[in-house]
């Protein structure tokens, strides 16, 4: 389970430390929110992380490394990682995610920054950038489109994006169904490196550098019930694209070659509507900054230093 709120978790690979502290959204659900700057020591810019849904700061190799040069904040969804779930649980897409996400930066006295989003947490910042454009300075986009999420899924497969948001919402909607007899079982999962290892000859994940913390980064996501993840996935799948005609600000989108969560090709295309975008694809998968941390982090860095 996550650290409880206020702990200090040190992680054997990294040596970073992380706080985790307590958040009041707009509707009053309490986030788990944290940082990679517990004593306010780390010497570089803030970025805001919209995560993965469901994730955790172990995805993140480069950013728990004491010397990243970034000061991050980010939050554990409702009813993941420790945050609470809303009173009302359809009180769970991007618009309550944008609205999370503006408590946290108003939490840390972040008013103005770069927000960093992977996979769903792409559609969580271009919603944001284009509701609250005061609060954005730039968007960093790794494995992740602004929109129609669960259309563009199975890439690769070259499918039309009807087909693919009406297979990939279907089943969704199967584990959905299935979810509280599953969750025990996933929870009970022996997930380590030998794990990692054979998920990177798969092709869903490639090889990571460091397969201990990318354990602890799955051990950690699989403590979500299954059905309440599914409930999750089903909501964010209702967020349309964003209009990138209302993106004002300069934007950097990384790609996976082979990720079949978040297609390149149609990362690509958002990258051509975009007045102020730079493009790059890897030979990688949906878990790009697992795979190759040091490469993602240089090419953040390059932007941060860009926007200034």
């Amino acid at each position: 389970m996550a650290p409880p709120a206020g702990s200090r978790t040190e992680s054997r690979t990294t040596h970073a430390r992380l706080a985790f502290t307590d958040v009041l959204s707009d509707d009053g659900t309490r986030l788990r929110a944290w940082t990679n700057d517990p004593d306010g020591t780390v010497d570089g810019p803030t970025v805001v992380l919209c995560n993965g849904l469901g994730t955790n700061p172990w995805a993140w190799p480069a950013l728990l490394d004491p010397d990243c040069g970034v000061r991050v904040v980010s939050w554990n969804h409702r009813g993941t990682g420790g945050s609470d779930r809303p009173t009302d649980p359809r009180r769970v897409g991007i618009d309550e995610f944008v609205e999370d996400a503006l408590s946290v930066m108003d939490h840390f006295g972040v008013d103005s920054t770069v927000l960093m989003g992977w996979s769903m947490g792409v559609n969580t910042m271009f919603e944001l950038a284009t509701r609250h454009p005061e609060r954005v300075r730039g968007l960093f986009a790794v494995a992740g489109v602004p929109g129609g999420t669960f259309t563009t899924m199975l890439g690769p497969l070259h499918l039309p994006h009807a087909v693919a948001g009406a297979l990939t919402t279907g089943a969704a909607r199967l584990v959905h169904l299935g979810g509280r007899a599953l969750s025990p079982l996933a929870r009970r999962l022996p997930i380590g490196p030998r794990t990692i290892s054979a998920l990177g000859r798969t092709g869903f994940m490639f090889p990571v550098p460091d397969r201990e913390l990318a354990a602890t980064a799955v051990r950690e996501f699989l403590q979500t019930p299954v059905d309440w993840y599914a409930h999750l996935a089903l909501r964010t799948s209702e967020h349309a694209r964003v209009r990138l005609s209302q993106v004002g600000v300069p934007c950097f989108l990384v790609a996976g070659r082979w990720d079949v969560l978040s297609g390149a090709r149609d990362m690509f295309t958002a990258a051509e509507r975009l007045d102020q975008a730079t493009y790059v694809e890897l030979s990688g998968t949906h878990f790009l900054q697992m795979e190759q941390p040091e490469r993602v982090h240089a090419l953040l860095l390059e932007f941060l230093e860009r926007v200034g």
